[in-house]
């Protein structure tokens, strides 16, 4: 039930000081306006308090006025005083908290049951750099920042079209923390964007610090599931890209990167510089990617089950080596390789959250123990060292499926090892049916290779001129199989219902 302002100001104020048990950062500056009392409230570190000054403080105490009633006292500043401040006139203390706690300044009056929010944010925040994980040879260097505000307009600098609409959400019971749903209205199809706005109002959340807490509400999935159906961005042309496609944007506020629904498997291997590359050099690329991430999934598996069940498979020069090296480790190969594996992922994570004054310390470390102790002292053999080298290296070259493919890795190992081929195939079905089997929105997430499109396979495995890409509008809820209506499917399916 919504609870109006108070017409006094001392009830007003009393009410906010209680709320926030009189915390440090909130600011009250009473005032008299005309001989009645007033007060502007604001949070430290929220606002800037020379905008306060400039935009606020000075036209209200400089103002001659003679108007003593208080409800017109306050028409009056709003209309004339404060009209070139970016302001809102509400009732609702609800409203007030949420204004308060977004870096707005809240003129109260006495006498009179309104209050007025004035835009005049100005909290620190970092600025502009390039992107740390999605870097490009040929393509933009910005990336997105931790405000909110500020991706929008990134995104809104690209899309100069009225029809991208920006829906602003909140989220989180305590941080209330601000969403933005960012979609292109004659593009998106209309059963997406309700459905992604439902299952954020429905996220029974506490707090939001990032974009990991709302993607599991997102995306929205079918089955058990190892990959995801969101998938996250820090550059703003990619987004672009996305949003024009007829995909939705979840923009969160304190968060470095924006949220894409839906995500296709075939979009892990693509990045934004095979649209500016020649295409026959992004098809090279594309393939490169494709067989890097089987590779990291199958290749100590199928090393493992080769060596030990189908040595027959092996050139007689390779297979002596392995056979030599094994005799003089005390291990299995398939401990041999889980063990190198596992130590290989802890140097990783230490090198990732060790501070940086200690990193090089690490790598340091890591390159001796893994790369030269341990094949010194008899531990491993140096052809599984060159097979754990390799499958690291093609793990990176797809780092949105990493978190993947480093779990699936493991236990393609342990059954290569235990079921020689026979469990690597059995594997490889697995990973493939339950790529093949699961939708996202209605949308198969194999597509388009599975259902089949030729058409739509024009930016697949190969990447077509733009002669040709820009011929017509590539539209996320055409693709085949999916169960999304486009505007026009939308009209046409309406038509045959009547």
């Amino acid at each position: 039930m919504k609870k109006n302002i108070s017409a006094s100001l001392e009830k007003n104020l009393q009410d906010l000081q209680t709320e926030f048990d009189n915390s440090a950062d909130l600011m009250i500056r009473r005032m008299q306006v005309c001989g009645v009392p007033a007060a502007l409230v604001s949070m430290e570190g929220l606002v800037n308090k020379l905008n306060i000054a400039e935009s606020i403080l000075n036209p209200i105490l400089q103002a001659e006025l003679e108007e003593k009633n208080p409800v017109k006292l306050f028409s009056l500043l709003e209309t004339r005083i404060l009209s070139t401040t970016d302001h809102n006139t509400f009732t609702d203390q609800e409203e007030l908290m949420t204004f308060l706690l977004n870096g707005f300044a809240i003129f109260l009056l006495d006498g009179c049951g309104k209050a007025l929010a004035a835009g005049v944010q100005g909290y620190a925040y970092r600025s502009i750099a390039e992107p740390q994980n999605e870097n490009s040879q040929k393509g933009s260097r910005e990336s997105f920042v931790e405000p909110f505000l500020i991706n929008m307009s990134m995104i809104r600098r690209r899309i100069r079209d009225p029809r991208l609409k920006f829906e602003r959400l909140v989220v989180g019971k305590r941080s209330r923390t601000n969403l933005l749903l960012c979609y292109v209205r004659d593009v998106a199809a209309k059963e997406l964007v309700d459905g992604i706005r439902e299952k954020l109002l429905q996220a029974d959340m506490e707090t939001v610090m990032g974009s990991g807490y709302i993607a599991p509400f997102v995306s929205k999935q079918e089955s058990g599931f190892f990959f995801v159906g969101a998938g996250r961005s820090e550059r703003p042309d990619t987004v672009c890209g996305k949003l024009v496609e007829g995909r939705v944007a979840v923009i969160i506020d304190g968060t470095p990167s924006v949220l894409v629904l839906p995500r296709l498997f075939v979009e892990n291997f693509q990045t934004f510089d095979d649209y500016v590359n020649r295409p026959f050099y992004a098809f090279f690329t594309r393939i490169l990617k494709y067989i890097a991430f089987f590779l990291s999934l199958f290749f100590p598996g199928f090393y493992v089950a080769t060596a030990a069940f189908h040595p027959e498979l092996l050139p007689q020069p390779l297979l002596i080596k392995i056979a030599q090296s094994e005799v003089s480790t005390p291990f299995p190969l398939m401990l041999e390789l889980l063990l190198i594996h596992i130590i290989y992922e802890i140097m990783r994570e230490a090198g990732l959250r060790a501070p940086k004054p200690l990193g090089h310390a690490v790598s340091i470390v890591g390159a001796l123990v893994i790369g030269d102790m341990a094949v010194s002292s008899g531990l491993v053999g140096p052809p599984t060292l060159m097979v754990v080298a390799v499958t690291a290296t093609a793990a990176y070259v797809t780092p949105s499926l990493y978190e993947i493919s480093s779990v699936i890795r493991l236990v393609m190992i342990f059954v290569g090892g235990w079921l020689g081929f026979w469990g690597l195939m059995l594997g490889v079905f697995l990973v493939l049916v339950n790529i093949c089997s699961e939708t996202v929105y209605g949308i198969p997430f194999s597509a388009p290779v599975s259902p089949f499109s030729w058409k739509s396979m024009r930016d697949v495995f190969w990447r077509s001129s733009w002669k040709r890409l820009g011929r017509r509008d590539a539209r996320i809820q055409d693709l085949p199989g999916s169960k999304l209506f486009s505007g026009e499917k939308q009209k046409e399916s309406s038509e045959n219902r009547k």
